[in-house]
C-alpha cells in the first residue's frame, strides 16, 4: 500500500467523526465520534512515520501517547455522562448547559 491511501482512509474517518460531532445529540455518539477523529489521526502518525520523508519511530510512539490520553478522555467523558444521566435524566448534548450540581 501507499502513503496516499492511509492518508485518504484517515481522511474518510475524520470526516466520519466530524459529522457525528456536529450532527448529533447523544453523547456516547458524539465521545464515539471524538474517538473516530482521534484514531484517523492516530493512522496518518503511523503512516508518515513509516512512509514518510525520514522513517522512524517518533510517530508510532506518539500515536501509543494519544491513545492513551484517549482512554483517559473516554473514561472522563464516559463518567460525566452517566452523572448528568443520572442526576438530571439528560440525554442530549444541547440539552447540557450547566456542569456544577
Amino acid at each position: 500500500m501507499i502513503l496516499s491511501s492511509y492518508l485518504s482512509l484517515g481522511a474518510i474517518l475524520f470526516s466520519i467523526g466530524l459529522f457525528g460531532v456536529l450532527t448529533k445529540r447523544n453523547p456516547i455518539i458524539v465521545l464515539i465520534s471524538i474517538e473516530l477523529m482521534l484514531n484517523a489521526a492516530n493512522l496518518n502518525l503511523v503512516a508518515f512515520s513509516r512512509w514518510g520523508v525520514s522513517a522512524n519511530a517518533t510517530g508510532q510512539i506518539f500515536s501509543l501517547f494519544s491513545i492513551t490520553v484517549a482512554a483517559a478522555e473516554v473514561a472522563v467523558g464516559l463518567a460525566i455522562v452517566i452523572a448528568l444521566f443520572r442526576n438530571r435524566h439528560v440525554r442530549e448534548v444541547d440539552r447540557i448547559n450547566k456542569l456544577k450540581g
